[in-house]
């Protein structure tokens, strides 16, 4: 996985041992505000880099199982057909759109904070299925079936966010949008395009 999705590799090494050590330290949601957990009271106090810092927080290991294994498989699938920097923008573009819109629909009412990955893995699925959809004529089966897949993960998860209400659905809406507009404009890595051609 280090040679063929180097960034997502790095990822969930970063997010696992920032996990692990506010763990040790004694977990909580006071540790993971002053980690760096999105806040619309200290967003609000300018420290904006919250919006970027918390999608390497996760609130348990459930949390932290769900988002790491979502983030191999769309991370991992993502990086090695589109390539590491385009990940790297999807990544934090949408994670940053997700911080946000949670700021702005779920935070400024309930004062409560939010950590997680989740925005910006929705970003990246997002920008599959936009990529994928706007290719959909040329595509061949197996691509198709995973576009299905991906817009049935899309929607199932969409639907847990709306009827779970520990779930910031706001979060994943925002990467989500964000994912689609940059799936629009990516395309795929070099050696991909000299293979089609």
């Amino acid at each position: 996985m280090r040679i063929r999705a180097p960034l997502t590799a790095l990822l969930l090494a970063v997010i696992g041992v920032v996990f692990a050590l506010d763990t040790l330290l004694g977990g909580g949601s006071h540790p993971l505000l002053a980690w760096g957990a999105d806040s619309a009271r200290a967003v609000a106090a300018g420290q904006w880099w919250r919006l970027v810092t918390s999608l390497f927080l996760h609130i348990g290991l459930v949390h932290l199982a769900v988002n790491g294994w979502a983030l191999y498989q769309l991370g991992t699938l993502f990086e090695i057909w589109l390539g590491s920097v385009r990940l790297a923008v999807v990544f934090f573009a949408a994670g940053i759109a997700g911080s946000l819109t949670s700021l702005v629909f779920t935070l400024a009412a309930t004062d409560g904070i939010s950590a997680g990955a989740s925005g910006a893995i929705f970003g990246i699925l997002g920008a599959l299925i936009s990529f994928l959809a706007l290719r959909r004529g040329s595509l061949r089966p197996e691509a198709k079936s995973l576009l299905f897949q991906l817009l049935l993960w899309a929607a199932i998860n969409v639907y847990l966010g709306f009827t779970v209400a520990v779930i910031d659905n706001a979060a994943h809406l925002g990467g989500f949008a964000a994912g689609l507009v940059l799936g629009l404009v990516l395309r795929e890595r070099a050696v991909f395009r000299r293979v089609q051609s």
